[in-house]
């Protein structure tokens, strides 16, 4: 079958930094779906594992952890899916990518692509909707059915991927009142198209107080300003590691709470709860079918092959990406 690939950890403008390869086509068993890749999406996590390092691979990596397309094969123990099915997914960090024609991937983590979506708006979707979704319902047990309605968050980094979804949790699902970060006329634009109530300047957010901050950019950055845009007993969430070590000190007096999340830590650890991605997948499937949730795709950038997955790395590295970009088919 035909992958992307690589060999060596390089810079993306290397033109061996992602590689046209071709790999045997896996089996399907046990629980995992055998899936024919329709679209995919590129997010952050695919640069930071493509990143440069002193490593070689003996055989092709195959990065991609977004897609859509449609279940060719179901190991014995599937219950959840058959052949003909229509899915979209994030897959799991600790197998191969979804940059290849067909894709193996565990039915706990695996929703119905949403009947009203194509095959690749549905692929700009999973890994996002699953990050926010659990940072904000299960991390930071904000309700998801109103009871938390009129509360105030800011969301740092507002046009991104994650930020697009949770934009639209946080106002159609939780009716919180929403502040988002951007800069540029065109993001700023799209979180107010999103549903936010205000947008403010990622430089200079304002002296306010929220009772929950999402931050989606970098964590190291704005530490030092959390006790101040936080209110007391609020909570902070965060997706991206810190890289320096941070003072808890600064958040004691106002007992503000740190809300870690790892979009695969239900994969990697083969939690309890796995399917607990599914139930959240489907779920999310339903209300965009509803018309609640919109989709995130800004770009499709046509086939699926290493010179346009190369293109999406540089563009999602430079930082300046509104929503989602796709690569739909293969060459």
């Amino acid at each position: 079958m035909k992958a992307v690939g690589l060999y060596r950890y390089l810079p993306i403008d290397h033109p061996e930094s992602l590689l046209d390869v071709e790999v045997e086509t896996p089996a399907a068993s046990g629980r995992d779906l055998l899936v024919e890749v329709k679209a995919v999406s590129v997010n952050p996590v695919d640069t930071k594992r493509r990143a440069p390092k002193d490593l070689v691979e003996k055989t092709p990596k195959i990065l991609g952890w977004d897609a859509a397309g449609i279940v060719k094969a179901a190991g014995p123990g599937c219950v959840l899916f058959k052949p003909g099915d229509a899915v979209y997914y994030a897959g799991s960090i600790l197998r191969q990518g979804t940059n290849s024609e067909f894709h193996l991937v565990d039915e706990r983590i695996v929703g119905p692509k949403p009947a009203n979506l194509s095959f690749a708006e549905a692929a700009a979707l999973p890994l996002t909707t699953l990050t926010a979704w659990e940072l904000m319902f299960d991390r930071m047990k904000i309700s998801k059915s109103g009871a938390d309605a009129g509360r105030s968050v800011l969301i740092l980094g507002g046009a991104g991927g994650v930020g697009s979804m949770a934009i639209q949790l946080a106002k159609k699902l939780a009716k919180l009142k929403v502040t988002a970060s951007a800069s540029r006329a065109e993001s700023i634009a799209w979180c107010r198209k999103l549903g936010a109530d205000e947008v403010v300047d990622h430089s200079n957010p304002g002296s306010r107080e929220f009772d929950f901050v999402l931050c989606f950019s970098s964590s190291d950055l704005y530490w030092p300003s959390f006790p101040k845009m936080t209110k007391p007993q609020g909570k902070v969430g965060l997706i991206v590691r810190t890289v320096k070590p941070v003072d808890l000190a600064i958040l004691h007096d106002k007992s503000i709470t740190i809300c870690l999340e790892g979009m695969f830590t239900r994969s990697s650890f083969q939690t309890a709860d796995m399917d607990a991605q599914h139930a959240l997948l489907s779920e999310a499937a339903a209300l965009a079918e509803a018309g609640v949730l919109k989709g995130t795709m800004t770009r499709n950038l046509g086939k699926i092959d290493a010179a346009g997955l190369r293109t999406a790395h540089q563009m999602v590295e430079n930082g300046h990406v509104t929503g989602k970009l796709v690569l739909e088919g293969w060459r």
